[in-house]
């Protein structure tokens, strides 16, 4: 009777895991890195959600070919964030905001409006790409940090006006 061999996963020259990664994660690789990781992470947090399979030849080949294909896709997507860099870049955005006599808000500005607003010209740029020091507590014209993802970033000018009055 023929045994079954296990499928073991490979060991690292530091003595964890060795895995594939099929998604970037932040602070290990990018997709189609082979990283070694401690046996706890692999096995119960990368495998687990996707992140990462085993290292088979079959799948070392598979990842060749793959990596050809997201490498192209890649490119593409970052084109297309450079251009949408470079319209974000040409937009002012005029949020209102209800403020005292001295021009302290009642409230703030967060990602959250300035989000909002750029999504009303379509450009979509969600609320985690928005990088603020704080929140927006003045009327005042304000050059607001965008991180767009692939180390593509850019400035959105934001100016923060009263409400025009109701008659």
């Amino acid at each position: 009777m023929a045994t079954r061999q296990r499928n073991q996963v490979r060991k690292g020259p530091h003595g964890g895991m060795q895995l594939v990664l099929t998604e970037d994660v932040t602070n290990l690789g990018k997709q189609g890195d082979v990283v070694e990781v401690k046996a706890g992470y692999g096995r119960n947090y990368l495998l687990p959600n996707g992140l990462a399979t085993i290292p088979t030849e079959h799948n070392l080949r598979l990842l060749d070919r793959y990596k050809q294909r997201v490498h192209q896709a890649r490119e593409a997507k970052m084109a297309d964030l450079r251009v949408l860099a470079e319209q974000i870049q040409r937009e002012t955005l005029s949020i209102e905001a209800n403020a005292s006599e001295e021009g302290h808000l009642y409230g703030s500005v967060g990602a959250g409006e300035i989000s909002a607003a750029l999504k009303a010209k379509n450009l979509q740029v969600e609320v985690d790409m928005v990088r603020l020091e704080g929140p927006i507590k003045e009327l005042a014209l304000y050059a607001v940090k965008l991180h767009l993802g692939y180390d593509i970033d850019t400035e959105v000018k934001v100016q923060v006006i009263r409400p025009a009055e109701k008659k």
